[in-house]
């Protein structure tokens, strides 16, 4: 069984984000990047998972970037990836995203495709769907947990409510969360050996974007809290009536 495994670059959660060109573009400038971790902790290392149990012949790695993304994908590469593509083209549009991959592994007869639920960055969680419309697999999201026997395979995921389990049969693209797999850090070993693993640069498929990005903005800034007497009822409904917000 051959596992394609999707990875994106994202901004390191502790980085300070700006934005340029009036709030139009984000500035990357001084900014770390890291694997997604919905990417890198439970797809990445399921896959790597399955692969050590010998349900799995091998553990591909792919993503969209230019060559700033190639140390990302490195490092994904020391945690055990058996060989990275990186397809030469930078976007901000999911479909963008999801149709090249799907050019890029329609050729290649992968049994099992895995990506993150969402990325930490935009937050759409879209790209795993589309992928499988692209590839005419069928999908799961929001997977908690991956079992695979022969050409079936077992998960259990979230819905409103409770957990659901569904069986299905490969080829499938499933999209991963938290209680796939433990996260993993990289032995000496593997960074090693990642320097000499071959990472295959792609020319990028002609596909137009289906959205843009208009505006970014700061969220507002967190104002302090108010601490009111336990016995003055009426201020503490009033403040819930007319300044508290639902999130």
């Amino acid at each position: 069984m051959k596992i394609l495994v999707c990875l994106c670059p994202v901004p390191d959660t502790t980085t300070k984000i700006a934005f340029g060109d009036n709030n139009t573009t984000f500035n990357s400038q001084g900014v770390t990047f890291i694997i997604n971790p919905y990417d890198e902790w439970y797809s990445l290392v399921r896959a790597l998972e399955l692969k050590e149990a010998g349900t799995a012949t091998a553990v591909h790695l792919i993503t969209v970037g230019k060559a700033d993304a190639e140390p990302v994908i490195r490092k994904a590469l020391a945690l055990g990836g058996d060989e990275a593509i990186r397809i030469d083209t930078d976007s901000n549009d999911p479909y963008v995203i999801a149709a090249q991959i799907a050019q890029y592994a329609s050729a290649q007869n992968y049994d099992l495709v895995l990506c993150g639920k969402e990325s930490i960055d935009y937050n759409n969680g879209t790209v795993g769907g589309m992928l499988a419309e692209l590839l005419d697999m069928n999908y799961l999201g929001f997977v908690s947990d991956v079992k695979v026997d022969g050409n079936s395979v077992t998960v259990l995921r979230e819905i409103d409510g409770g957990d659901e389990t569904d069986s299905c049969v490969l080829p499938l693209v499933i999209s991963c969360q938290k209680g796939v797999a433990e996260a993993r850090i990289p032995n000496m070993r593997g960074i090693m050996a990642a320097r000499t693993k071959p990472l295959t640069v792609v020319a990028p498929a002609a596909i137009s974007s289906l959205s843009s990005i208009v505006a970014y903005e700061m969220p507002a800034a967190k104002t302090g809290v108010k601490m009111i007497a336990a016995d003055n009822m009426d201020e503490l409904v009033s403040l819930l009536h007319n300044e508290a917000k639902v999130i």
